[in-house]
């Protein structure tokens, strides 16, 4: 289907978060927009996420007895942050990013509330808050999209349950005491009956959580407003009229066929994180080519942008954000990648071993830290192997990897390589391919303190960030336990990626910059397309979606204030 017409105010490529943001503030302010997303699903990597949005100050912490500040936001980024590259961009995200929220949840149907007890990332240092910055998306009943609902990129299987039955972070725990709780069993009753109830209608749940509910309610946006979308197509080209974008080349059929664009047009592509060339120009060796963001971002923003004359922002510290993943084999053949968020890696009775079977991180760190210590574990070294180990009880309360807690059959998980299983440590380690003596000798140094709830190697559950991850029912450490109750198992991980921090120079407006500093007329760029304001650092949840959000609210308002250029009909301008 093409789009129903060939001038628009605003064109967007790519219908993830931070796109569909500001092509939802964009026709709010009452502009003709069109958005072009090259598969067949909105929502991005955002869809598949847990939907965390880190906005410090941010209006609704009032509404559960908090309060911040900028001041102390500021004197957190200064030690999370630190680089001067981009300060003024973390200037305009924390003046701006209350204004977005405020502004999202007035005008379209985006509706998020604080996690209270949801700590940054590095509560010791100044200005670190416990709970309050991060928001996440308010539940979203998906049959409220009606037919369109198919277009909803559908969140990762693993992550659900019976075949579709999404699931938020409060009932998890229910879930798991189900049977032991009258409380819990009822609740856990009452959510697979209504998920029953809609698979009636349904090819899955309707109730959405997380980054799934997200990306519905940014999508709810833009069908209240007409928003035109254009699927599975590509763009080829931006248009140029002498040094300003006055829209873009699609390929339709055989031919290239030109959309012009009155106010201009917003790359927000999802980065580059499955494309090899740019992840061998700017991944450090040793992280190799596993990726758990969605498989569009393939760098077609940052091409489109080059041609235009965009400055690319390489000054990262970090060249992307980074978590630990495991790889299975679907039904189909095809390979999937598992993220290590919060599931597994910061419960009680489990640790990472390197190649030489010794620990070499604290396990409850962030995601991204947790990854850092395994590329300098690696030295460079490409696909060096690294594993969670843990025991039978582990497994049945916590899970590994996709395999979910309370599984009762893993032997296909088992027989494909997936699930390493031995009756003791010493087989195990074998089959690892380390030395026993020193997996053995890491395990019973470990169950030493652990047995009390220590861990003096690392420090494992010091902070409350650390206990955040952990389980809040174990104690005295919610982090540490010891590993004891054969058969014991291991997963092998990798260093993965959740999306790229390089993407083009930006400036306050969302407007792409030029080596010299100049903006190009017409062009903007928020999402992974956007270089990160943060440089690559991982200071709280929700940092990728925040700034996402916050950017593309910024870039539609910009759009809606400029003065309407005509659009030129110089073909020759292709």
């Amino acid at each position: 289907m093409m789009p129903a017409h060939e001038t628009y105010d605003v064109i967007v490529v790519g219908a993830g978060a931070g796109g569909m943001t500001a092509a939802a503030v964009a026709a709010a302010e009452g502009l003709h927009v069109l958005v072009i997303e090259k598969t067949a699903f909105v929502g991005g990597t955002t869809a598949w996420c847990d939907g965390m949005v880190w906005i410090p100050a941010n209006p609704k912490m009032k509404d559960v007895g908090l309060s911040d500040s900028i001041t102390d936001a500021v004197r957190y980024l200064s030690s999370t942050a630190p680089e001067p590259a981009n300060a003024g961009l973390r200037a305009a995200f924390l003046a701006r990013g209350p204004e977005a929220v405020a502004y999202l949840e007035a005008n379209t149907e985006v509706r998020l509330q604080p996690v209270k007890a949801c700590p940054d990332c590095y509560p010791e240092r100044l200005g670190a808050t416990s709970g309050g910055r991060v928001l996440e998306p308010v539940a979203f009943d998906g049959s409220r999209l009606g037919a369109p609902f198919a277009r909803l990129r559908a969140p990762l299987p693993q992550f659900t349950l019976f075949g579709g039955m999404m699931v938020n972070r409060l009932d998890i725990p229910h879930l798991r005491r189900a049977g032991k709780s009258l409380r819990s069993t009822l609740r856990a009753v009452r959510l697979v009956s209504e998920y029953a109830l809609q698979r009636l209608r349904n090819r899955r749940g309707t109730t959405l959580h997380l980054g799934n509910a997200l990306a519905a309610r940014l999508y709810a946006s833009l069908l209240a407003r007409q928003v035109e979308i254009l699927f599975c197509a590509d763009v080829e080209d931006l248009s140029m009229q002498g040094d300003r974008v006055g829209g873009v080349v699609i390929r339709h059929g055989s031919r290239d066929r030109l959309i012009s664009a009155r106010r201009g047009v917003v790359v927000a592509t999802g980065g580059f994180s499955h494309d090899a060339v740019l992840r061998k120009r700017f991944f450090p060796a040793a992280a190799g080519f596993v990726s758990a963001a969605s498989t569009a971002g393939t760098g077609d923003g940052l091409r489109l942008a080059a041609t235009a004359g965009a400055a690319l922002n390489a000054e990262a510290t970090s060249p992307a954000y980074w978590v630990p993943a495991s790889l299975f084999r679907r039904a189909d053949g095809s390979r999937g990648v598992f993220p290590h968020t919060v599931t597994d890696r910061a419960k009680p009775g489990v640790i990472a071993i390197n190649a030489a079977g010794r620990r070499f991180v604290n396990e409850a760190l962030s995601h991204h830290e947790f990854v850092l210590a395994m590329l300098r574990d690696g030295n460079g070294e490409p696909d060096r192997p690294f594993y969670l180990v843990c025991d039978r009880q582990f497994l049945w309360s916590y899970g590994l990897g996709r395999i979910k807690p309370f599984t009762l059959n893993f032997r296909r998980n088992v027989a494909s390589g997936e699930l390493l299983k031995a009756p003791d440590i010493a087989q195990l380690a074998a089959k690892i391919g380390v030395d026993p003596s020193v997996l053995t000798a890491t395990i019973a140094g470990y169950n030493v303190d652990a047995k009390q709830g220590r861990d003096p190697e690392f420090g494992r559950g010091s902070t409350i960030y650390q206990r955040h991850l952990g389980d809040a029912s174990h104690k005295p450490n919610p982090c540490v336990a010891p590993i004891l109750r054969a058969p014991f198992f291991a997963m092998r991980i990798h260093p993965a990626d959740l999306g790229t921090a390089i993407g083009m120079k930006v400036d306050a407006q969302a407007r792409v910059l030029r080596e010299d500093g100049t903006p190009v007329a017409g062009l903007y760029a928020c999402g992974n397309d956007m270089g990160s304001i943060m440089n690559g650092n991982y200071p709280a949840p929700g940092i990728t979606l925040g700034p996402a959000l916050t950017f593309g609210y910024i870039a539609g308002r910009h759009l809606a204030e400029g003065a309407t250029v005509a659009p030129s009909n110089a073909a020759a301008s292709v």
